[in-house]
């Protein structure tokens, strides 16, 4: 996945505010099941946020370990929550129109 530009980023922050949690990290870490989940709910959803339980110091670290272990783009991190971004394969799919 591309990297996002700041336009595009603050976009999907916008959208992203609404949405709940989905994949949370807990006190095993980052884990294959953790990382599967998330896989899932990028391919279900596109946009994703993930809760940081535990590992909160580690956060900026565990997410751009879940970023490449996903193809997927870190929107942003805020606070003990992070967001991430994969759009849909097929471009009729998309939930999200990105601007240029």
């Amino acid at each position: 996945m591309d990297k996002l530009k700041g336009q595009q980023r603050s976009y999907l922050s916008k959208q992203a505010q609404e949405l709940k949690p989905v994949v949370y990290i807990g006190k095993n870490g980052l884990r294959e099941g953790v990382i599967a989940s998330l896989d899932k709910a990028l391919s279900d959803h596109e946009l994703v946020k993930v809760r940081f339980i535990d590992f909160k110091d580690d956060r900026q670290d565990l997410s751009h370990s879940l970023e490449e272990a996903t193809d997927s783009v870190l929107v942003r991190v805020i606070g003990n929550v992070g967001i991430f971004y994969r759009p849909a394969e097929k471009p009729e799919d998309r939930k999200y129109t990105l601007p240029d």
